[in-house]
């Protein structure tokens, strides 16, 4: 029974593993904007602040008073200007105005040139995903092969569990292909 136990930690390992890698992707494409404000599209911005680079989400709140419009409210109005300098900098392809109190965010419609960009981009990020995940499972073979030459479980093991993590991992690929399809459609939909 132990040796089984090993192979499922490493199994149970590779698919948390695999779950983590689908909500970083989910995450990433929240962060493509799609024509409609999401703080989600900003939240992750590295602004300095004090001397360091912190997450805007840690030094401004985010609000979406109409669908393309962002504001965003500094919790220190020092802040403010490193702030707009981080949004001009990103690839966001939006200029901020501020008041002296919030930074607005006016979304403009987006263009088909603009919009063929952002599916390029979801693409790249999907194929990254893929790639993620292929590694992942490679990884998982790697401590399973090796469990197999100590003796830990037996050949025949390893070939069914071999089997359950190849048919797996195509599941997962196949969610990351569903989010870009979805995302894709998102994008393109004026």
């Amino acid at each position: 029974m132990a040796e089984n136990e090993l192979a499922e930690l490493v199994v149970d390992d590779c698919h948390d593993k695999m779950k983590k890698a689908i909500e970083h992707l989910k995450g990433e494409f929240g962060a493509v904007r799609t024509g409609r404000a999401n703080p989600a599209l900003v939240e992750k911005l590295m602004i300095e602040s004090y001397g360091s680079m912190v997450p805007l989400q840690q030094i401004a709140g985010c609000s979406v008073p109409e669908p393309r419009l962002l504001v965003i409210s500094p919790y220190d109005k020092t802040n403010i200007k490193a702030i707009e300098k981080a949004i001009q900098g990103s690839d966001l392809g939006v200029n901020p105005s501020n008041d002296g109190a919030v930074i607005r965010l006016a979304f403009p419609q987006l263009t088909e040139e603009r919009r063929k960009e952002l599916v390029k981009v979801v693409k790249s990020r999907a194929e990254e995903a893929r790639v993620a995940i292929r590694n992942i499972r490679r990884d998982a073979r790697k401590e399973l092969e090796q469990l197999q030459k100590d003796s830990d479980i037996s050949k025949d093991d390893l070939e069914r569990i071999e089997k359950d993590l190849e048919k797996h991992t195509h599941q997962v690929v196949a969610d990351v292909d569903d989010l870009l399809s979805h995302k894709e459609k998102e994008l393109l939909a004026v």
